[in-house]
């Protein structure tokens, strides 16, 4: 099968980056959020502490450190961006995107946000990372102001990253495909799973990333039929699959990969299930590209699977989106009525679960150019015995 990724790394970048360059040369992050929100005269972004950190913050404001909690970002209609923080983070908050108003009391927060707001009312917020408690103190605070869910116009906007984005997913997923290379060297009859998730953990960290993207997946012989797995002191035994799901983080943004390797030869429909994923992915990778509606992607690898002797053993979709968060609103299922853009960055990974047995999955950080995509993780992935 002839993918459209063939192109070197060298021109599939430049030919990206002219693309996106020219979409966004003549506008900021907060620009580009507000022009997605329509009806609405500001976006407010809040950070109430864990767990309601959003990080469309980080986002606007490029801050790479802090905790933020009790800050805003507020995105006004013509895009300019206020951000309201507290003592506490106002030498880092300089560094950042946006005018800094800090307080030092709630009554100092309560005059900014009323200033910031002056004028507006229709007024969007991220309600799927928003409290209530926070929302509620907005509205009581500004009078006359209508709140509106703005969460999709978001979404949208964070969904297509630009070249620094994409410079800081690459370096990420750069990371994870080293730790990746070196996960045959770490194996050895009767290493445990949580031994291998912490060597993991520790290498990504060893290498410059700055955090997991989320927690480690180190499955072995049967529980790897168990996507979400989590790591146990099952140690590894001759014949076993050995599947890692897990990335790194990097200035905020994530990796996302699977490889699945064994311990010598596995059963046979283990190897049979392993050819069978690897071209479900190439399939599914095809259809990657800028116009493309995501679904295609998932029909083309799920067809593969169901046409194999593994029907019904492909139990989640393709892919998702990836960014500041792992999982990302891009939906890259059967159900999907998305459309690709380049500049998204999604993951591939189809699968094949038997329950008892073992489990296969293969996963790429893929970003969608003009022309098709270009995977970001690399590993080799034909089927590997250690």
């Amino acid at each position: 099968m002839t993918v459209r990724y063939s192109k070197s790394i060298a021109e599939t970048q430049k030919n990206f980056y002219a693309a996106t360059d020219n979409c966004h040369m003549e506008k900021t992050r907060a620009e580009r959020l507000i022009s997605n929100a329509e009806g609405f005269d500001a976006i407010v972004i809040l950070n109430d502490g864990d767990p309601f950190l959003d990080s469309t913050f980080w986002y606007l404001t490029e801050q790479t450190g802090g905790s933020f909690e009790g800050s805003m970002a507020i995105v006004g209609k013509d895009g300019k961006l206020d951000v309201i923080v507290s003592t506490l983070e106002e030498e880092s908050a300089m560094s950042g995107k946006g005018d800094i108003h800090v307080y030092r009391t709630r009554d100092d927060r309560d005059s900014h946000l009323r200033e910031v707001l002056k004028g507006s009312v229709s007024v969007g917020f991220n309600v799927r990372n928003a409290s209530y408690s926070m929302v509620e103190y907005v509205r009581k605070t500004v009078e006359g102001i209508k709140i509106g869910d703005a969460s999709s116009a978001i979404s949208s906007a964070v969904s297509v990253k630009d070249r620094k984005e994409t410079d800081l997913i690459r370096k990420a997923c750069e990371i994870s495909s080293q730790v990746a290379k070196e996960i045959p060297d770490m194996l050895s009859e009767g290493v445990s799973e949580k031994e291998i998730a912490s060597r993991m953990d520790v290498r990504m960290r060893e290498l410059g990333g700055t955090g997991n993207a989320f927690d480690t997946i180190s499955a072995f012989g049967a529980n790897s039929s168990k996507p979400h797995h989590a790591p146990t002191g099952y140690r590894l035994r001759r014949g076993d699959t050995a599947l890692f799901d897990f990335g790194s983080k990097y200035e905020r943004y994530c990796s996302d990969m699977t490889r699945t390797v064994f311990l010598s030869r596995p059963p046979e429909i283990l190897e049979r299930a392993y050819g069978v994923v690897l071209e479900a992915q190439a399939a599914g990778i095809e259809k990657y590209a800028d116009g493309a509606s995501a679904r295609d992607a998932d029909l083309a690898a799920r067809e593969v699977i169901d046409r194999s002797e593994f029907k019904g053993k492909f139990i989640h979709s393709f892919g998702h989106g990836i960014g500041m968060e792992v999982h990302q609103d891009i939906s890259v299922s059967p159900r999907s009525d998305q459309i690709l853009r380049a500049g998204n960055v999604v993951s591939a990974e189809p699968g094949i679960y038997i329950p008892g047995v073992g489990g296969i999955r293969i996963e790429d950080t893929c970003l969608i150019t003009k022309n098709g995509c270009e995977r970001l993780t690399d590993f080799d992935r034909r089927i590997t015995f250690v």
